[in-house]
């Protein structure tokens, strides 16, 4: 899955580790949903787009092979 995570992050001069500790989770997350290694649990995009202040929508790219799975 695609995601805006990094450029969020750059935007608002984070660094993944920040991120990961405003969020609850290890750096390693936070790498592995950036470059779509991992697929984040339904907490852990909704802590993301409340961090951001945007919707899931807006920071998860879903195509629509995944909506149809």
């Amino acid at each position: 899955m695609k995601t805006k995570i990094a450029q969020l992050r750059k935007e608002h001069k984070l660094s993944q580790e920040e991120l990961a500790l405003a969020v609850g989770v290890t750096r390693q997350t936070i790498t592995s949903l950036e470059v779509g290694k991992y697929t984040a649990s339904l907490l852990l995009a909704h802590k993301i787009a409340v961090f951001f202040h945007l919707t899931i929508e807006d920071i998860f790219l879903f195509d629509d092979e995944e909506q149809k799975g």
